[in-house]
């Protein structure tokens, strides 16, 4: 016979034990990772204080208690203080034989539908990006053919006149720039995986932002130094950090503002993609800012290619960053309200056999 243990550990979705004065008096592996605390934390602690629901459910759950009846909840937002709402369905029930213990379940739905809609946007973008690519190496043979018959006509112009053959010239080159940064998706290598300690990653970044165009801005890191290396391509990891941080400081108001760099493990973090075994991707960094936040109509979209929130960006930038992050089986999301947006990357740990070639290395 299966011992309860073992079924109490091996639930997928984050589970509580409640007492009769609503304290937290046991949680599963799963809901440590939901609320990104250890159980030692958090026992006894009041439930109302740890979970932050978008609805009145302190009386319904005490109506279930006195009933000793279930109560399911759907579609309600809920936060821990350490990370933003994302929506979730409840499910209580009393816990039979112990009186006033009731059993709470929290099933995060934003993850499977995010899923869903990442496969149709993985398609969308593989034919957007070729046909792209096709454009771009049509379009940029003439421009250049522009390009140098304005500058030829300029040799003979009149100054007032150079203003014209100026801009043509300008505007050819700003083209030229955005048809490359499209080619750039097709020229990307797959990613040459091995063990990668992602804070050193990060402080390349980090490094790199504070010098360029991220010199107004103040960057904190929250890291969890006991976090195993990640099964990644440096060199494309830090491509991505780097442009999360731009994205992040041309967010910024006047003046600059923060970015938090955080790192830390989720035990519970599980993707299951169609066709393929689930994969554990415990591995978490998140680049969060304090800026005015993403559009709402353009929320659920900024990984598109060609979409962009911002007058004059191309819409590419987190496009070739989720590609990237696909590359790498890994999983990346963004949730985000005025004043706090949160860019959310979840990897893979590196394989023995990675460890193993970068020692002898």
């Amino acid at each position: 016979m299966i011992r309860d243990t073992t079924i109490w550990m091996s639930l997928p979705v984050a589970t509580l034990l409640i007492d009769a004065e609503d304290r937290i008096a046991d949680l599963n592996p799963a809901a440590e990772g939901f609320f990104n605390s250890s159980a030692k934390a958090l026992f006894g602690s009041p439930i109302w204080d740890k979970l932050a629901v978008d609805a009145p459910l302190e009386d319904a759950l005490a109506r279930a208690r006195a009933n000793s009846s279930p109560l399911f909840v759907n579609d309600v937002d809920i936060g821990t203080g350490e990370r933003a709402p994302m929506q979730c369905n409840l499910q209580i029930a009393p816990l039979l034989g112990h009186t006033g213990v009731m059993v709470l379940m929290i099933s995060p739905r934003e993850l499977a539908g995010r899923i869903s809609q990442s496969q149709g946007v993985k398609s969308a973008a593989k034919s957007a990006i070729g046909m792209a690519e096709m454009l771009a190496h049509e379009i940029k043979n003439p421009l250049a053919g522009i390009t140098g018959a304005a500058q030829l006509l300029s040799m003979n112009l009149a100054p007032q006149d150079l203003e014209l053959t100026d801009l043509i010239v300008e505007e050819s080159r700003r083209i030229v720039k955005l048809l490359e940064q499209v080619e750039q998706f097709g020229n990307l290598r797959p990613p040459m995986l091995g063990a990668v300690n992602m804070h050193d990653v990060l402080d390349r970044a980090r490094r790199s932002a504070l010098l360029g165009f991220g010199a107004e801005m103040k960057i904190n890191e929250t890291y969890d130094p006991s976090l195993p290396l990640a099964h990644a391509d440096g060199d494309q990891l830090l491509q991505v950090v780097l442009n999360l941080l731009k994205n992040a400081s041309e967010a910024a108001p006047r003046g600059g503002g923060t970015i938090w760099l955080r790192t830390y493990f989720e035990h519970s973090f599980r993707l299951r993609r169609a066709g393929a075994a689930g994969r554990a991707l415990p591995l978490q960094i998140e680049v969060i800012d304090d800026g005015p936040g993403l559009p709402p109509d353009l929320a659920n979209d900024v990984f598109d290619p060609f979409v962009s929130g911002r007058e004059n960006g191309t819409g590419l930038g987190l496009a070739l960053v989720s590609k990237i992050i696909s590359d790498h089986d890994g999983w990346i999301a963004v949730e985000s309200t005025p004043g706090r947006t949160v860019f959310r990357l979840s990897l893979p740990v590196a394989p023995q056999s990675a460890l193993v070639s970068k020692d002898d290395d």
